[in-house]
C-alpha cells in the first residue's frame, strides 16, 4: 500500500501528550528529538533518563529517592528500578476526589451506575478499613471472583492501599479453574459477586462459591457483593457476609496509604497453564504504574477528562490495564456481559451515550461485527472518539479496512500486543504517526524490542521471535512456588540467555512498525483469550471413555479455534453424545472459551521419548505445515495420522 489508512492532523499532533513529552525531553537534555521513532531509539539507549522523565512528566505520587532510575539496565532479569523510591499504587489512582465521574458501569441492559471520584475514594476508604480490621496488611493476598463491577476496582484499590496483593478471576470460570489459581496463592480474603448477567440471562454463582470456599482453606472471610439481587440470600454459604455487613456502619476517614518499595508486589496474574497448573505471575506496583502511565499517556494519548472503555473481564490483564487509567485522571467505562446485545451494537450505544474518547476491544469482536454488517458511523454519534485499540489476537488487514470504512475515518486505530506476562505491551500505538494496514504502529518506548532468528541474530527484515534485549520496569517479580527462580528463567530467558523471549512470531516493517503472525509457542489463543491446554486435559481426562487428549490451535477465519483430539478406550467410538459430554465438562469447569470447536478421535498421539505429548508438531500439521524433527519422537508413526488433517477446516 502506497499510503497510510490514517494520518493525524497537525493540530492533533501538536496537542498530544507525546509531543509535550518530547518537548520536555529536548529541553531537559538539550536534544532535538522529532518523533516517536527518534524518541524510541533514545529511550532504549538511555533507559535511566527515559524512565526518570516518565516519573516526573506523568506525575507519579511518591518519594522518588536519590540515584539513577535503574542500577544496571543490561542485567535481564535482575535490574533494580528506582531502588530508593517509596510509593503506593492506590494513592496514584485516587488522586482525584471531585464529583466528576470516576467509574461508569453498564451491566448489559440491566444495570447502570455512576461513581464519582469522591464516592470511589469513600468506598475504598471503607473497604480498606474493613480489610485492616480483619488483619489484612502488606503482602497478604486478597482475591476476587467478580464481574467488571465498580466494586472490583474499589476492592483492588483498597487492597493496594494496604500493601496487600490483589488477584482476580472472572465469575464464569468453573470451580476447579478458580481453585487451581487461587489455591496456589492462599488468599486470606475472598470477595465475590452473587452472580453475573450474560446475554440477558442471570447466572447465580452462589452454589459455585460454596465449592470455591471449600477448596480454599486459607480464606478467613468470604464477602458477597450484591449484583443480581439487592440482598442475596447467603443461607447456603455459612460464614459468608454481605458487603454492607463487611463494611459496617463506621464512617470513612482518610486512607492511610502504605508507601512501599518500588517492587513491592501488587498483582498476581496467571499463565495459561499449558504444562500444568497456571503459573502465578507476580507483578510489582512501581513497574505496573510507570509502564501503564507511559502506555496510556504517551502511546494512547489519554489525559484528564478522557473517558476510556475496554471490553474485558476481571480475568484478563486488560482489566488491570484499564484500571490504571484513573492515574491519568480519566473516567473508566466498565461493562459486564455479552457484547452481542442490541444486534451487536450495545458497545457502540455505550460509547455514544458516555462520549467515549478511547474504545478498546478484541480483534475477534471487530471481525464479528464486520461480518454482521454493522456500520456504526451510520448509526451512532462517535465524534468524541479519538482512539480505537485492539488486542488479544492479531488484527487482520481486513479489519483495518472495516474500522476506517464502517466505524470512523478519523481515528487512531492502535493494534497493541503484549501479555499477562508483563501486564502491559511490547508493541502499541503512536497518536502522532500514521496507521498502515495490517501493522502495529511502533515498539513500546523504553522496550528494546528486536526480532531474532533461531540463532539469536537480530533481523531487520523477515519473521522471527519477538524478544526484548534490555531490562524494563515491568519484568515480573517472578512466579509463585518457584523459590529458586528456575521456572521463571525457563519461561522467558532459557532460549536466549539475558534476553526476554516472548513467544510471538513477528517482523519489522519499513515504516518502523510490526506485523504479528501469531504465537510461536503452543498456547491456545481463541478470540484473544490465552488458554492452556493442560486446563482442558484436566477436565477431558476425567471422563472414563477418554484415555488422553491433545488440543491445538487452528488458524481459522482471521482468528484461531481450538481443535481437540481424543484417544478413547479400546473398542469405543466417538459419537455426538460423547462430544456433547466432553464439551459440557470443559464448559462447566473452565470457561466457555475453553470449549473446542472440533473434537476428533484418533488412535494414537505423538510423544517424546520422555513421554510428553508433542503439541507443536500436531499444531503444525493441523495448519498445513510440515514437521522436520520426527526423530525426536518415541512414536513418529503417530504423526502420519495427522497428515492432511488441515482438511478438517469445515464449519
Amino acid at each position: 500500500m502506497s499510503a497510510p489508512l490514517w494520518q493525524p492532523s497537525p493540530d492533533r499532533i501538536a496537542a498530544s501528550r507525546l509531543t509535550a513529552f518530547i518537548a520536555e525531553i529536548n529541553r531537559r537534555h538539550a536534544l532535538a528529538l522529532a518523533d516517536m521513532a527518534g524518541l524510541w531509539r533514545w529511550s532504549v539507549e538511555r533507559p535511566d533518563l527515559f524512565w526518570d522523565a516518565v516519573w516526573s512528566f506523568c506525575g507519579v505520587i511518591g518519594d522518588r529517592g536519590e540515584g539513577p532510575a535503574v542500577d544496571d539496565p543490561d542485567r535481564l532479569p535482575g535490574a533494580v528500578w528506582f531502588p530508593e523510591a517509596r510509593l503506593n499504587f492506590a494513592e496514584n489512582l485516587l488522586r482525584r476526589r471531585d464529583d466528576g465521574d470516576a467509574l461508569v458501569f453498564w451491566g448489559e441492559d440491566q444495570v447502570r451506575r455512576r461513581v464519582s471520584h469522591a464516592e470511589l475514594y469513600t468506598l475504598v476508604a471503607r473497604l480498606a478499613a474493613a480489610m485492616r480490621s480483619r488483619g489484612i496488611g502488606p503482602g497478604d493476598r486478597v482475591a476476587g471472583v467478580l464481574p467488571n463491577l465498580p466494586e472490583a476496582i474499589a476492592a483492588m484499590l483498597a487492597a493496594a492501599s494496604l500493601g496487600a496483593v490483589w488477584s482476580s478471576a472472572s465469575p464464569d470460570f468453573g470451580v476447579q479453574g478458580i481453585v487451581d489459581r487461587f489455591g496456589q496463592i492462599a488468599p486470606k480474603l475472598l470477595i465475590a459477586a452473587d452472580g453475573y448477567w450474560y446475554n440477558g440471562k442471570r447466572h447465580d454463582i452462589r452454589p459455585k462459591l460454596a465449592g470455591i470456599r471449600a477448596g480454599l482453606p486459607s480464606v478467613e472471610t468470604l464477602v458477597v457483593v450484591p449484583y443480581l439481587d439487592a440482598r442475596p440470600d447467603l443461607a447456603d454459604l455459612p460464614g459468608a457476609v454481605g458487603l454492607d455487613a463487611f463494611l459496617g456502619p463506621a464512617a470513612a476517614g482518610e486512607i492511610a496509604f502504605e508507601r512501599l518499595p518500588f517492587d513491592h508486589p501488587l498483582y498476581i496474574l496467571y499463565s495459561s497453564g499449558t504444562t500444568g497448573l497456571p503459573k502465578c505471575i507476580r507483578h510489582g506496583a512501581g513497574g505496573v504504574l510507570v509502564q501503564h502511565l507511559k502506555e496510556h499517556q504517551l502511546h494512547s494519548d489519554i489525559r484528564p477528562g478522557d473517558r476510556i472503555f475496554y471490553f474485558t473481564t476481571c480475568g484478563w490483564m486488560m482489566w488491570n490495564w484499564l484500571a490504571s487509567g484513573l492515574a491519568s485522571g480519566a473516567t473508566l467505562m466498565l461493562y459486564d456481559g455479552s457484547p452481542s446485545l442490541a444486534q451487536g451494537a450495545i458497545l457502540f450505544d455505550y460509547a455514544e451515550a458516555e462520549a467515549a474518547t478511547f474504545f478498546g476491544t478484541s480483534a475477534k469482536w471487530l471481525d464479528a461485527i464486520a461480518k454482521a454488517g454493522l456500520r456504526p458511523r451510520d448509526t451512532h454519534r462517535l465524534e468524541c472518539l479519538r482512539t480505537i485499540a485492539s488486542t488479544g489476537s492479531v488484527l487482520a488487514p481486513d479489519s483495518f479496512d472495516y474500522v476506517y470504512d464502517a466505524v470512523k475515518s478519523d481515528v487512531c486505530l492502535s493494534s497493541i500486543s503484549g501479555g499477562t506476562d508483563i501486564v502491559s505491551c511490547f508493541m502499541l500505538g503512536d497518536p502522532t504517526g500514521p496507521v498502515w494496514r495490517g501493522e502495529v504502529q511502533c515498539r513500546g518506548l523504553g522496550m528494546r524490542v528486536e526480532v531474532f532468528d533461531p540463532d539469536g541474530v537480530s533481523l531487520r527484515s523477515g519473521q522471527g521471535e519477538l524478544v526484548c534485549t534490555r531490562a524494563f520496569p515491568c519484568v515480573p517479580l517472578g512466579f509463585g512456588n518457584d523459590p529458586d527462580g528456575h521456572k521463571f528463567h525457563a519461561a522467558y530467558f532459557q532460549r536466549f540467555p539475558g534476553v526476554w523471549t516472548h513467544g510471538d512470531w513477528v517482523e519489522l516493517t519499513e515504516h518502523g512498525g510490526l506485523i504479528v503472525s501469531g504465537r510461536s509457542d503452543a498456547t491456545l489463543n481463541p478470540g484473544g483469550v490465552r488458554i492452556g491446554t493442560a486446563e482442558i486435559y484436566r477436565q477431558v481426562e476425567t471422563l472414563d471413555e477418554v484415555v488422553e487428549a491433545l488440543a491445538v490451535a487452528q488458524n481459522w477465519a482471521n482468528d484461531v479455534r481450538v481443535v481437540l483430539f481424543v484417544r478413547l478406550k479400546e473398542g469405543l467410538t466417538l459419537d455426538s453424545a460423547l462430544i456433547d459430554r466432553i464439551k459440557q465438562r470443559i464448559r462447566d469447569n473452565t470457561t466457555p472459551r475453553h470449549v473446542p470447536a472440533k473434537v476428533i478421535q484418533v488412535s494414537d498421539l505423538p510423544r517424546t521419548r520422555s513421554g510428553k505429548l508433542v503439541e507443536l508438531a500436531v499444531r503444525d500439521l493441523v495448519n498445513g505445515r510440515t514437521v522436520a524433527n520426527r526423530e525426536a519422537l518415541a512414536n513418529p508413526e503417530a504423526l502420519d495420522l495427522f497428515v492432511g488433517i488441515e482438511d478438517i477446516a469445515s464449519p
